[in-house]
């Protein structure tokens, strides 16, 4: 068996060696739909099947609290809450919590502090997770008072800011304004939360007691209580649905004890999400899945074109067939032989697409690493990828090479040894299935036009769509404040003022202004909720901090009233501005904005009443495909180290800056500035307001530009497959063709001849790619935008441009049908 596989090969490598041209044609169609549907995977599988590599992690699940804004989502719940969750539940083996140390958190190191993400977390988390450190201890065997502020780092930090020091272990460091001692160190590539921020890690252990008092201080005594994220691990013999029945009974008694009547209302329900989907937003989890599927079509269209290929190759080969057959051959052995040539295209298919699929991972992961929480996979395959490529590959060698192999070894052997003998009746059917899988090949390529099609028109319609704001010269930095350098200062005097200044008196620059976040970025998003009087459904608004300069900066429109100015300072009225969809909400008269104005919202402190001065045109928020939602605007220059709401001007702000000059000489300018104000600043985060316009597309963009180069391939591989068939049947009929013209026929007919079985062709193809494409809609409708998913006009742009392309192919082998000289003809013949 050996000698004969090994006798398999070799003859294999011969036959490569004689056509290459053949081998080049097949492997290189091949890797085109082995490395999408392989990069695809990879993606997939780092993003859905298995985001997170911790012990068990199935059992891992994230607990919320339902509202009734989003039932399927939900909000953090507070200590109190996860008391009574871990005293009443039998479901879970142990619960674990965490919250943020803060928005940003530095550490502290001359001359210039780094920036790193830190974690307040349970004591049990990292066993709860199936992790320990190591190097040193985890917090669960911590001594108290012996092991004063415990810290556990990641190796990250470990390595890159201490160099790998062996004496890490109890060594002090500072973070922000605290010192903590080093406890352990966790292992490589561990990280948690799996979508934190790409810094240098650090986890503290978690003290709800000291953080309720940290968080009424940082919050001006408001009373705000901290809210944790919760991750628990289901017990072995519990199902998911079964734990998620027992939570919702018992956050029904917890919300009962709950003072406001709304909370009472919108949070009866617990919301269980395993881990590894909470990590991804349901648009990416559709856009991913549809991609994948998108990769496979174009796979099967692969395999199909190369089954085509080998039809024609066996056909070719009849007589070498008979000839084997005739020497004692058994159909099993040229069977094993003609499988083996497919496994070996297939294996080395499969090599070239592996690295046609790590180039396009590399190509776009600046694009997936905006869209997917987790980050772009690793460009190194893991034993799971090699793995499915290693399947495809054989499922592919046999779904392409069984069906031609089956057919030549089924033919009959005498007609084949004659001399000339063609058999025509096998030919036809022969030409009649392979033109069946071309027709296949184009429903197919036209489902992945049509797609691709309403992709982009959801993509320029959402282009046209007004924003409410100017968008072009506007550079936006990100500024992540280093709280511990402004403890006990005024942040705005210390900080944000002269900033301004300074980057106003740059040349070119002609206006800046702050906010807590641009419009579509994806910074620090502030919502808040107040109860109303009489009955009234409560108030719900997106809330920013704003500069006065901010709506002559970004050009939006006053409906009524008037915007902030110099005169709104601290010692003169608060002042907020809402936008025409708050208006329209909550104001006495929704059809006249001016009523708005006047209308007071809360105290900004005591004795300081917030009045509506402005109302402002909606603007584009957090999608562009969304409505304006209400909006509260507080003026940044009246805010105080006493109020409340001064904590979000604490944490970081967004600089907006106009100018007519180019990027390339502002931005060092601008960094130069921010090092000034603080040497942290420097490294800010600074695009334009444009690119953030474009980075809010999100998974349509992504899904847009990967469905162009699937919709490319297959309809490259149509044509060439088109092409093909129809120069083989030209070469093949190339005798009958001499006779039609020696008796008489015109070049035009024999034009017409093969045009016609072309049209016949993307006749079938194109009739059931519009079924497909129709079937397919509901897949695609979740990603379009102002455009029907069943438009007549994109499906008949697509199959006009499918049709256009498949008979120009087909025009070159009729051409030369036409231009076939019957003498030469019949004597070859």
């Amino acid at each position: 068996m050996l000698e004969h596989l090994l006798q398999d090969l070799t003859y294999t490598f011969r036959q490569t060696r004689r056509s290459l041209g053949f081998a080049a044609a097949v492997i290189g169609t091949l890797a085109l739909g082995i490395g999408a549907a392989a990069a695809l995977f990879t993606v997939v599988d780092h993003a859905l099947i298995r985001p997170v590599q911790f012990k068990n992690a199935d059992q891992l699940v994230e607990i919320l609290k339902s509202t009734r804004l989003n039932p399927t989502g939900g909000t953090t719940p507070a200590w109190t809450d996860i008391e009574q969750w871990i005293e009443e539940s039998h479901s879970f083996e142990s619960f674990a919590y965490w919250t943020g140390m803060g928005p940003h958190n530095f550490l502290v190191k001359e001359p210039v502090s780094v920036e790193i993400s830190g974690e307040s977390v349970s004591p049990n988390l990292f066993k709860t997770l199936g992790v320990l450190p190591e190097l040193g201890r985890d917090f669960s065997s911590a001594s108290v008072g012996v092991d004063a502020n415990p810290a556990e780092i990641s190796d990250a930090l470990w390595r890159g800011i201490f160099a790998g020091s062996k004496d890490i272990l109890g060594a002090r460091i500072r973070i922000n304004e605290k010192t903590y001692t080093v406890l352990g160190v966790m292992p490589p590539g561990f990280k948690f939360p799996a979508d934190a921020p790409d810094f240098p890690q650090i986890w503290v252990p978690a003290d709800p007691a000291g953080d309720e008092v940290a968080e009424k201080r940082a919050n001006g005594n408001l009373g705000l209580p901290t809210n944790y994220s919760v991750l628990a691990r289901l017990r072995p013999a519990t199902t998911l649905a079964g734990a998620r029945t027992e939570m919702n009974v018992i956050q029904g008694r917890v919300a009962s004890g709950y003072k406001d009547p709304n909370a009472r209302k919108d949070n009866r329900e617990a919301v269980l999400i395993p881990y590894s989907q909470a990590l991804v937003g349901a648009d990416i989890r559709k856009a991913l899945l549809a991609l994948l599927g998108a990769s496979v079509v174009l796979w099967l269209i692969a395999v199909v074109n190369v089954t085509n290929l080998l039809l024609a190759r066996s056909t070719a080969r009849q007589r070498e067939i008979a000839v084997r057959g005739a020497l004692g051959a058994s159909r099993g052995r040229v069977l094993q032989q003609m499988l083996v040539e497919g496994l070996v295209l297939s294996g080395a298919a499969s090599l070239l697409g592996l690295g046609f699929a790590i180039v396009s991972i590399r190509m776009l992961a600046r694009q997936l690493k905006n869209h997917l929480p987790l980050g772009p996979p690793s460009m190194t395959p893991d034993s799971r990828i090699l793995l499915a490529l290693l399947g495809m590959t054989i499922l592919t060698a046999a779904t392409a090479t069984v069906w031609p192999a089956w057919l030549a070894i089924r033919a009959p052997i005498e007609p084949a040894l004659r001399q000339g003998g063609q058999q025509a009746g096998g030919g036809r059917r022969q030409h009649r299935l392979r033109g069946l899988l071309v027709s296949v090949e184009i429903a197919m390529s036209l489902m992945l036009l049509v797609s691709c099609g309403l992709l982009l028109r959801s993509i320029y319609a959402l282009r046209q769509v007004s924003l409410g704001y100017r968008t072009d010269h506007i550079l936006v930095a990100r500024l992540d404040v280093p709280s511990y350098r402004f403890n006990g200062r005024n942040v705005l005097l210390a900080l944000y003022r002269p900033l301004l200044e300074r980057v106003r008196e740059v040349k070119g620059v002609e206006a800046a202004g702050l906010m807590s976040e641009v419009p579509l970025g994806n910074g620090m998003r502030m919502e808040f909720s107040m109860s109303s009087e009489g009955g009234k459904p409560p108030i719900r608004a997106v809330l920013k901090l704003v500069s006065p300069d901010i709506q002559r900066l970004f050009g939006m429109r006053m409906l009524v009233g008037r915007y902030f100015s110099s005169e709104d300072t601290v010692g003169s009225d608060a002042k907020v501005v809402v936008n025409r969809a708050f208006a329209q909400a909550y104001a006495t008269d929704k059809y006249n904005l001016a009523s708005a104005l006047g209308m007071t919202m809360w105290e900004l402190k005591r004795d300081r009443p917030l009045h509506i001065v402005g109302v402002l045109d909606d603007e584009r928020q957090v999608s562009i495909s969304k409505p304006s939602r209400p909006e509260v605007e507080i003026c940044l220059c009246q805010m105080e180290p006493d109020i409340g709401m001064y904590a979000i001007a604490s944490f970081g702000m967004s600089l907006a800056l106009r100018t007519e000059l180019p990027e390339k000489e502002i931005i060092p300018h601008l960094r130069a500035i921010l090092r000034q104000a603080a040497p942290e600043l420097e490294q800010s985060d600074i695009t334009t307001m444009d690119q953030v316009v474009e980075n809010s597309y999100g998974s349509q963009r992504l899904a847009a530009h990967l469905l162009e180069g699937f919709g490319g391939a297959a309809l490259l591989l149509c044509i060439a497959g088109l092409y093909g068939l129809l120069a083989y049947i030209v070469a093949q009929r190339n005798h009958e063709l001499g006779i039609r013209i020696a008796l008489g026929a015109s070049r035009s007919n024999l034009l017409w001849l093969v045009l016609r079985q072309a049209s016949t062709m993307l006749l079938l193809g194109v009739s059931g790619g519009a079924v497909l494409a129709w079937l397919s809609a509901r897949f695609v409708g979740s990603f379009v935008f102002d455009v029907s998913a069943h438009d007549g006009w994109t499906l008949s742009a697509a199959a006009v441009l499918m049709c256009g392309c498949g008979l120009l192919a087909a025009y070159f082998p009729a051409r030369r049908a036409a231009t076939i000289d019957p003498c030469v003809a019949l004597r070859a013949e």
